[in-house]
C-alpha cells in the first residue's frame, strides 16, 4: 500500500475523523509514517505558537489553546471548535476517555430507568502511544453515538456569576506563582451528555473492514446504550501576551449510566473487539471493577506522569518532557479541579495545596 499523503497525515491531526481506516490502520503500523505524523504534528504546533503570538488578547480562543494542550479531563477542557454531532467524543483521546468509562467497571444505583455503572472518585493515566492513538477505534464503528449539548465555554463577569451559572464552587487562588499576575477572567462550560448505543451489525462491518471476525455478542447486547455525564464546570484564566498563563478549573466528575444490561458483560465484550489496542486494554484490565476510576490517556512519548498528596486526595501530576507545561488533577466531593500552565510540577502543586 502506498503510504498516506501529507494531506492526510494532516487531517489526522486537525480532524481525525475524516482519515479513512484504510489509512488509519497503516500509519499506526508504519513507522515511517508515524515519523512523518510526528512532524506534522511539530508543525502544527509551531504555527499555534506563532498564532498565539500574534492574535490580540481573546480569554475564550487562549482558553481553547491550552486545553488542546493538555490531554482531555475535564468538561470545561474540551475545545470549543467541537461543533458537529459527536465530535466531542470522537477525537483520538477523548475516544479513549470514554472509552476507558465505558470499561472502567460497575455500580447498582438507580436512576429512572437506568443504572449508574460508573462514578469518577479517582484519576489514573492510562499510557498511549502515537500508534495507539491512530489505531483506536471510533465509537461510531460500533454504534450511534449522539451527543445532547455543547460543552458553550463562554466568560462571565466575575466568579459569583460562575459560580451561580454553574453551580460549581471556584477555586480561591491564595498565592500566584512568578510570571503571573493580574486578576483572572471567569469562564463556565456547561453539561454534556452523550449516548452510545451499540450495534452488533454496525461493529461485525467494522471487524470486517479490519480482517477480522467478530466476537459473538452476550444476549441482550445489541441495542443496549450507555450514557455518559459530563459538567458544567468553571475556570479562572489568567495571561500574559494573550496566551494563558496560568488555568484553575473545576467541573462536576463524569458519570455514566446503563440502560439495564449487566455490564461486567458489556466490560469483557468490548474488551475482546478487535481495534483497541492490546496494551491499551491490559491497562484497562488492571482497573478495579467498582466504577470509580476515570482513565486518563496520556500521550507517554510527550508527558510523563506522577502522583501527588492535594487536600488529603491522591492527585495525577502531568508535565510535559521538555518541562515547558504542567497540571495536576483531582478528585473530591465528586468533583474534578485541574491546575495547568507553562510552569513545572512543583509550581502548580504548590498553586494547587494553597487552594481555597
Amino acid at each position: 500500500m502506498r503510504h498516506p499523503t501529507e494531506g492526510v497525515l494532516r487531517r489526522l491531526v486537525d480532524e481525525p475523523n475524516g482519515v479513512a481506516d484504510p489509512d488509519r490502520r497503516h500509519i499506526a503500523g508504519c513507522q515511517a509514517c508515524l515519523a512523518r505524523l510526528a512532524a506534522v504534528r511539530e508543525d502544527a504546533e509551531l504555527v499555534g505558537a506563532a498564532l498565539r503570538t500574534a492574535d490580540d488578547v481573546d480569554t475564550s480562543a487562549a482558553w481553547q489553546r491550552l486545553s488542546a494542550a493538555l490531554p482531555a479531563t475535564a468538561p470545561a477542557a474540551a475545545p470549543a471548535r467541537a461543533r458537529r454531532s459527536g465530535s466531542l467524543l470522537r477525537r483520538p483521546a477523548a475516544a479513549a476517555l470514554a472509552f476507558g468509562v465505558v470499561l472502567a467497571g460497575t455500580g447498582v444505583a438507580a436512576a429512572n430507568d437506568w443504572f449508574q455503572i460508573f462514578r469518577t472518585e479517582q484519576i489514573a493515566p492510562v499510557s498511549v502511544s502515537t500508534a495507539d492513538l491512530v489505531a483506536l477505534p471510533d465509537l461510531s464503528a460500533y454504534g450511534d453515538l449522539v451527543v445532547d449539548g455543547e460543552p458553550d465555554l463562554h466568560e462571565v463577569a466575575d466568579a459569583a456569576a460562575a459560580e451561580a451559572e454553574s453551580g460549581v464552587d471556584v477555586p480561591e487562588v491564595t498565592d500566584l506563582p512568578r510570571g503571573v499576575d493580574g486578576e483572572p477572567t471567569y469562564q463556565v462550560g456547561s453539561e454534556v451528555t452523550a449516548t452510545f448505543t451499540f450495534s452488533t451489525e454496525k461493529a461485525a462491518r467494522a471487524a470486517a473492514e479490519a480482517g477480522e471476525s467478530l466476537p459473538a455478542p452476550p444476549a441482550g447486547l445489541d441495542g443496549s446504550a450507555v450514557r455518559l455525564v459530563a459538567g458544567p464546570g468553571v475556570a479562572q484564566l489568567w495571561q500574559s501576551s494573550g496566551v494563558p498563563s496560568l488555568v484553575v478549573g473545576r467541573a462536576l466528575a463524569p458519570t455514566a449510566f446503563s440502560d439495564g444490561l449487566p455490564f461486567e458483560t458489556v466490560r469483557g465484550y468490548l474488551l475482546s473487539l478487535p481495534g483497541l489496542p492490546d496494551d491499551v486494554a491490559a491497562q484497562l484490565r488492571t482497573f478495579t471493577a467498582d466504577g470509580s476510576t476515570l482513565p486518563l490517556p496520556v500521550p507517554s512519548d510527550r508527558v510523563t506522569t506522577s502522583t501527588a498528596e492535594v487536600a488529603g486526595a491522591t492527585a495525577t501530576v502531568l508535565e510535559t518532557r521538555d518541562r515547558a507545561f504542567a497540571a495536576v488533577l483531582w478528585v473530591a466531593d465528586g468533583e474534578v479541579t485541574v491546575v495547568g500552565g507553562p510552569l513545572d510540577a512543583d509550581e502548580v502543586l504548590e498553586i494547587a495545596r494553597g487552594l481555597r
